[in-house]
């Protein structure tokens, strides 16, 4: 039931939506559009027991988390320009984590651009694009805060660059480190938006939990070290192909202390996992403070926030870290989103894509969409958390697509290497089923989905 604040809201919204783009001005509602690098939908609001983020949780509490969302890349650079663009990846465009959505999807308006037409100071602060100097022109202002790879405990200054271990809990305060040093301009960021009363478009882009895991000790010291259990399927799914397996380069490639073959040992995959849990408490934190700001400034009201990380990743399952595979684990991805006019605590369990976002800020914030974007506004989703939504969504990798419908994930290379994963049966996608016989029609019906998918873009 809707109270009588909340239908007025709605109504509004409604009659925002057909007025004509960059006419409205300051009865837009600010957005505060929140990227966590690396981010598994690992939290409390997701029903985990381990990692503690309690400010994402009230954020989940006062909107709506989609329980199924899943990125298109899962690496970081082709991920962001496609969510920020709201254009699917092809072949030849958003590949690898250097992609640039400026070169890849020249002359089209990312979420920033297409907002600052209808009216939107956009201000950029921290990772939104993998490099922080793609798509410049489409910010009034941008804020880059110091190395996220920043050590401070002197013995680990003292290495090479690939000699420093992949974590750190160092006894410093928050602002030492990149999260909270962009936090304060966050807030300042806010402040200038209350006094100025037009719509703000206001990015809060956090690397943490993103490697290396060092954060202020006494986020390390939230957890108890020996507690955290292992992932239980350390292995290589049965079946499964080659292609669908990578030796994690980027941890063993660039720090010490991290063998370059073979499993880590469980005392060294339990450290590491501690320092992810870490980071994560901390950037929960630094967005905690944000959140407090707008409340503190009366904005909650009038403020779209949204959350999201940009993929997965893998803490050892299916014998990989990191995430660049085409597995549950790297394409899930947190998503909650807050808006004006929408009921709290909701949860929807339809399937979600990143594409989707664009079109989804264009409605909430009444601007037209731009006639580019190829996926769907959730705003329905935020009236009806039952609605029908999307019957299959898609993600690709190199040479490799998948489709994942309600209860299937189906993935092809063209190599000829497929695999399937039936989540009925088999959530963790431990059994590649592709080539068992009674899984054939539906093989056969992904395939088409995924021919269709193809042939579209």
């Amino acid at each position: 039931m809707k109270t009588p604040y909340q239908l007025l809201s709605l109504i509004a919204l409604s009659l925002a939506s057909l007025v004509p783009t960059g006419v409205l001005g300051s009865e837009h509602p600010n957005i505060l559009f929140i990227a966590v690098d690396d981010l598994r939908p690992e939290l409390g609001c997701y029903g985990s027991a381990v990692a503690l983020s309690p400010n994402i949780d009230r954020l989940a509490e006062a909107g709506t988390i989609f329980e199924r969302a899943y990125c298109q890349v899962p690496v970081c650079g082709a991920s962001r320009a496609s969510l920020m663009t709201g254009m699917y990846p092809t072949p030849d465009r958003f590949v690898t984590y250097y992609t640039r959505a400026d070169k890849d999807a020249a002359g089209i308006p990312d979420i920033p651009t297409w907002l600052r037409r209808s009216g939107y100071t956009a201000l950029g602060n921290g990772k939104i694009y993998h490099d922080w100097d793609d798509s410049t022109a489409s910010w009034d202002e941008f804020f880059r805060p110091s190395d996220f790879k920043i050590y401070h405990l002197p013995e680990n200054q003292a290495l090479a660059n690939n000699d420093k271990p992949a974590y750190e809990a160092a006894d410093v305060s928050d602002d030492l480190y990149s999260g909270g040093e962009m936090t304060n301009k966050i807030i300042e960021d806010i402040r200038r938006a209350k006094a100025e009363g037009t719509p703000f478009f206001i990015t809060a882009g956090y690397a943490k939990p993103h490697l290396p895991f060092n954060a202020p000790k006494k986020y390390w010291d939230l957890y108890d070290r020996e507690a955290i259990e292992l992932v239980d399927n350390p292995y290589v799914p049965a079946g499964a192909p080659g292609e669908a397996i990578h030796e994690w380069h980027e941890l063993r490639g660039m720090y010490g202390g991290i063998p370059k073959k073979g499993p880590l040992s469980d005392d060294l995959a339990r450290t590491l996992m501690h320092g992810y849990y870490a980071c994560v408490s901390y950037t929960d934190a630094m967005i905690g403070r944000v959140l407090d700001e707008l409340d503190r400034q009366g904005m909650r009201d009038n403020t779209i926030v949204i959350l999201w990380g940009d993929h997965g990743w893998q803490l050892g399952e299916h014998s990989l870290w990191c995430k660049h595979a085409l597995f549950k684990t790297s394409l899930h991805s947190p998503l909650i989103i807050s808006a004006p006019g929408m009921e709290a605590g909701q949860r929807v369990k339809a399937l979600v894509e990143f594409v989707d976002i664009y079109p989804t800020l264009c409605e909430l914030a009444g601007v037209d969409a731009p006639d580019h974007l190829q996926g769907k506004s959730l705003a329905p989703l935020m009236r009806d958390p039952e609605a029908p939504f999307k019957e299959a969504i898609f993600g690709r990798y190199h040479g490799g697509e998948s489709v994942r419908s309600d209860r299937f994930q189906y993935t092809e290379w063209n190599s000829g290497a497929r695999m399937l994963y039936d989540h009925a049966t088999d959530p963790d996608e431990n059994v590649n089923v592709v080539n068992q016989a009674q899984y054939q029609e539906v093989v056969a019906k992904l395939q088409q989905i995924l021919k269709q998918h193809r042939e579209s873009l």
